[in-house]
Formats: structure tokens, sequence, C-alpha cells
């Protein structure tokens, strides 16, 4: 793995959903090394995620899922650099709401291998933040890239659209933490945690229910 890196630029913008707009920071992970990258969540400001990617060649635009503050950049980061939009399928709808005449370049589903400087992802799908929500799974860098399904503290939002807390329990209970407790959570907002330090608050986050 010599010489692959993760890289976190931090963005912001706005957050739109059922009516409602909220201020927010992102996280946008730039993963590979000095030839080649993926980048996960085209967060607000391409021009910005293009300077961080420094002119190394972008093999993919990873949407973690729909919500636009997750993909608003996606169309234009593409447009500048060639790399195809992926994004699973079940948020093709969450996708047209913020670019309805723009369609992804392709759809992830679940464990589908995404491969950048010699280092394998796996996607999961973690549906209940949003149906199509994904976590890339690296093992051979210790760290899962959990979108907004899973953040120090606990579960993603499910208060709105297209959203079920249930859901998001299952997902997390059986996709993330089954990794290794040394696993690095490296999460769509906020600072990074780890697998072993969420992992024992589960029952904690159903008895209170969010």
């Amino acid at each position: 793995m010599t010489g692959v890196r993760i890289e976190r630029l931090v963005t912001s913008g706005t957050f739109s959903l059922d009516g409602g707009t909220w201020d927010v920071d992102n996280n946008v992970w730039i993963v590979g090394d000095d030839r080649e990258v993926i980048v996960i969540d085209a967060a607000h400001d391409a021009d910005a995620i293009d300077a961080a990617v420094g002119g190394r060649r972008v093999m993919a635009i990873v949407c973690t899922h729909g919500h636009n503050d997750h993909i608003d950049a996606a169309p234009d980061l593409a447009d500048i650099t060639g790399a195809p939009v992926l994004i699973h399928l079940d948020d093709r709808l969450l996708w047209k709401h913020t670019h309805p005449d723009r369609e992804p370049d392709g759809y992830l589903s679940d464990l589908r291998r995404i491969t950048v400087a010699d280092t394998e992802l796996m996607v999961l799908h973690t549906p209940g933040h949003t149906p199509g929500a994904i976590c890339l799974h690296a093992p051979d860098l210790d760290t899962v890239f959990s979108g907004d399904t899973l953040f120090a503290g606990g579960p993603g939002a499910t208060g709105r659209s297209y959203s079920d807390f249930p859901t998001i329990v299952r997902s997390i209970r059986d996709r993330l933490l089954v990794l290794p407790p040394t696993t690095v959570v490296r999460t769509g907002h906020g600072e990074t945690t780890t697998i072993g330090a969420e992992a024992p608050s589960l029952d904690e986050w159903i008895a209170r229910g969010y």
C-alpha cells in the first residue's frame, strides 16, 4: 500500500430537503496516490476539490448517498476531470431532485469493488439515512467511509423523507459493527471515530430512537 493516502477537504454549503435549508460543512475524501485518486462525495465546490486533486487522474466520483450536499458539485467535477459519477440505484430519485437534467454515469451495487492505486474499496449498501446510502470499506487502509450512515456518537439522521431509523440500525449493526474494532470511520460530516468506539453504544441508540 506504499504511497496510498487519505486526504480530507472540508467544503461548506447548504443541505435542502422537505422544504428546509440548512448550512453544512461536508467532508470530501480523496483516496489514492501521486498518480490517481477517487473522490468520495463531491460537495459544494468543484474547483476546490479539483485543486486538492492537483492534476492527478480521478478514477471515479463516488456518492455515498443522494442528498444534495453530497452530490451538488459532482457534475461540475466530472466535467473538469472526465471522471464518472457513481451512486447507488436506490438513490436515483434523490439524485434527480438535485440534477433533473443529468444522469449519473453509473450505479453502484452491494459488494462492488472499486480499485484505486492498487487499493480495493468495497461498496456496502447501508440503507436508512437514504434508500441507496452506501459505505466504502478499505480493509488494507483499516478504514470505512461511512457517509451519513454512522457518525461519532450515533447513526445519521432519519427524521426526513426517504429515511428510516430501524433500517439504519440494521445497516450499522449488520454491515459496519462487524468490521474490525480498529477500523477508522471517516464520516460525511465532522470528526472521525472507530468501530470499536461506537459499537458499545448500539443498544443506547436503539433505546433513544435516533
